[in-house]
């Protein structure tokens, strides 16, 4: 079922039937949620013109990723990028994806989401261990720094292994950010009262999904590289990817 292996220099699982790869993710504590530094380094990108329009609307929504809170973080299994199109079609050979140019690319999911989550062999990140996943140990905007991040960084095809390494985190994740992935957690505008664990939050409605800023390429100047940072969250409207995970092998 599994098998280890060494991908772009770093190990990694291998699950044998679809072939996805995944990377496994060190347990520990995190600070979860958009820092007072973070809101700092959005301001300074924003004082030196850095931002496309006012960031109003930002600031007053920041609270849906605050309080900033302690998270404690199980060891896991997470795949080292989205699910493409072909790996979608190992669980769903009808599947079809308008949206993709591609079977290297992101699948993106909406009538058939529920059909894939009823056959695959995984379960979805929670959204406390996709962030701890995303941030690979900084506490920055993102992996790269305080920055802002441009459209370069977005990675939406995984055909290029070299330009899918070099995209890598820490944690040997690639594209966290880039498309808008589901998450186990029911959407709650903020976090407070939130489990100091990795566990998800339960409950009826639409679920949290994480990042998006391919999605919406190419840009518009609509500071879509907001959608990047580690600490953005939002609530699923229509499509989304899949980032599975997993225990961690015993064997």
């Amino acid at each position: 079922m599994w098998a280890q292996e060494i991908v772009a220099g770093r190990p990694a699982w291998r699950h044998t039937p679809s072939g996805v790869v995944f990377r496994a993710v060190p347990g520990g504590t995190f600070r979860m949620g958009l820092s007072e530094a973070e809101l700092d380094a959005v301001r300074a990108i924003e004082r030196v013109d850095g931002a496309d329009d006012d960031l109003d609307a930002f600031f007053t929504s920041a609270d849906r990723a605050r309080p900033v809170r302690e998270v404690r973080v199980e060891p896991f299994l997470i795949a080292r990028h989205p699910l493409t199109v072909a790996q979608v079609r190992h669980w769903l050979p009808e599947y079809e994806d308008s949206f993709a140019e591609s079977d290297s690319r992101t699948a993106r999911l909406e009538d058939d989401l529920d059909d894939l989550l009823e056959v695959l062999p995984f379960r979805l990140p929670s959204e406390a261990e996709w962030e701890y996943a995303a941030r690979a140990g900084t506490t920055t905007l993102t992996f790269r720094g305080d920055g802002r991040p441009d459209e370069d960084q977005v990675l939406d095809d995984f055909s290029d292994e070299e330009r899918t390494a070099a995209a890598e985190n820490a944690f040997g994740l690639a594209a966290m950010g880039s498309a808008n992935e589901i998450c186990a957690d029911v959407w709650i505008p903020h976090f407070t009262d939130a489990p100091a664990d990795a566990r998800s939050r339960t409950g009826d409605g639409p679920r949290v999904v994480r990042g998006g800023g391919g999605d919406l390429s190419p840009w518009q100047g609509c500071d879509e590289w907001l959608l990047l940072l580690s600490a953005t969250r939002d609530e699923l409207q229509d499509f989304t990817a899949v980032r599975p995970v997993a225990p961690v092998p015993t064997h």
